[in-house]
């Protein structure tokens, strides 16, 4: 099984994405080093919280361009789907990582659905991708978010929750899960197996 490096900024969620994919027979670095990023064979920036904290945080440890220019496999999951986007709308507007195109929202949820957006819903599958390889219509995730992404070209998978709601999106070399993929039993587990044997 693969080796992947998992981002350590203290966004929260680290130790749990860990289990999983050591469950998984992954070899699992913990990093925060741009040249330790630079060199690795496959990337997961994970994330709990809040955007703007995440940014500055990221900044602060100087690997804001070692993202920018991972030309392997990366996967943002939760907060780090959100990360890979331009920009946020929370804190009145927080520039991000601009790996897709489009502004993260604050939820807008369907009559008698509260925000966060918390619990388990099902995935509707769009595209066809080797991250959902093995997923059908009863493929279950479950989610944690106020802020939700921009449902665009890069949405491979949405949930309902009053608007769509982009669950699992990629452009290029780089996928997102705003779901907890460590959380969702048989379908986290499937998609976090897929990613650890996408080519590197």
């Amino acid at each position: 099984m693969s080796e992947v490096a998992l981002l350590s900024y203290g966004a929260g969620n680290v130790a749990s994405v860990q289990f999983a994919l050591e469950r998984l027979g992954a070899t699992v670095r913990l990093t925060a080093d741009p040249a330790e990023i630079a060199e690795s064979e496959r990337l997961i920036l994970p994330g709990v919280g809040q955007a703007a904290w995440a940014m500055a945080r990221l900044q602060e440890l100087g690997i804001v361009a070692a993202l920018r220019d991972f030309p392997r496999p990366l996967l943002g999951v939760c907060l780090g789907q959100q990360l890979l986007f331009e920009a946020s709308e929370e804190g009145g507007g927080t520039p991000m990582l601009g790996l897709i195109p489009g502004q993260v929202r604050r939820l807008r949820p369907g009559p008698g659905r509260t925000v966060p957006h918390m619990g388990w819903s099902r995935l509707q599958i769009v595209r066809d991708d080797p991250l959902l390889e093995g997923l059908g219509e009863e493929s279950w995730a479950y989610f944690v978010h106020s802020f939700v992404c921009p449902d665009g070209p890069a949405t491979l998978a949405r949930a309902d929750y009053g608007d769509p709601v982009p669950a699992v999106v990629r452009r290029a070399n780089r996928w997102g899960c705003q779901f907890h993929p460590e959380r969702s039993s048989g379908t986290g587990a499937r998609i976090l197996r897929n990613f650890l044997e996408l080519p590197a």
